[in-house]
C-alpha cells in the first residue's frame, strides 16, 4: 500500500514539474521521480519496455493531435517537446501500480480514459504555454475519443509484459 500511495505522489509531482516548468532544469525532477520509482518501487526489468511503449506511443499520439491543430506548442517543432513526453513516462509508471485497478473491465478503463485524459490535457493546457485552437467542445471530443480507446491499449500493454516478465521469472527459478 505504501508504494501504491508512493507512486501515486510522485506521478503527481513529475507531472506538476513537467507542466509548469516544461524544458529546462525542471526536467529533472520527472528524471529523479523514474530514479525512485525504478529503484524502490518497481525495476528497469519488470517494466522498462512497458515505458519504452508508452513513451513512443504517446509522443506519436500527440505529435499526431499537435499536427492536425488540436493543440500548439511554443516553437516550430514537428514533434511534442521533451516534458509532454517525460509526461507519458510518468504515466506508464501507474498503469502497474496506483492505476492498475483502472484496468477492468475494459469498458471502465475507456470510461476513465475519456474523462481523464481530457480533464488532464486541459489543465495542462491552463498551466503551461499550449494553446488549444479548436473550439472547446470539438476538443473535448476528439481528446475523450482519443482517450477512451488509448488508455485501455495502454493496459493491454502492460497486462501482455507484465505477463511476459512473470513467465520470464518463473523460467529463471527452474
Amino acid at each position: 500500500m505504501t508504494k501504491m500511495v508512493a507512486n501515486a505522489v510522485l506521478f503527481q509531482i513529475g507531472w506538476f514539474a513537467c507542466v509548469l516548468g516544461g524544458t529546462g532544469p525542471w526536467l529533472l525532477v520527472p528524471a529523479a521521480v523514474l530514479c525512485i520509482y525504478f529503484f524502490w518501487i518497481s525495476s528497469w526489468a519488470a517494466e522498462g519496455k512497458l515505458m519504452v511503449t508508452v513513451v513512443l506511443a504517446g509522443a506519436a499520439i500527440d505529435s499526431f493531435l499537435m499536427q492536425v491543430g488540436v493543440f500548439e506548442f511554443p516553437g516550430e517543432s514537428k514533434l511534442v517537446p521533451l516534458w509532454l513526453a517525460a509526461l507519458w513516462a510518468m504515466l506508464a509508471t501507474t498503469l502497474n501500480h496506483c492505476l492498475a485497478w483502472t484496468a477492468r473491465p475494459i469498458w471502465l478503463a475507456s470510461l476513465l480514459g475519456a474523462i481523464s485524459g481530457p480533464l488532464s490535457y486541459f489543465a495542462g493546457a491552463a498551466i503551461a504555454e499550449v494553446e488549444l485552437p479548436l473550439e472547446q467542445g470539438m476538443t473535448l471530443v476528439i481528446l475523450a475519443a482519443t482517450w477512451a480507446i488509448v488508455f485501455p491499449l495502454l493496459h493491454g500493454f502492460a497486462h501482455i509484459y507484465r505477463q511476459q516478465w512473470l513467465v520470464r521469472q518463473m523460467a529463471q527459478k527452474n
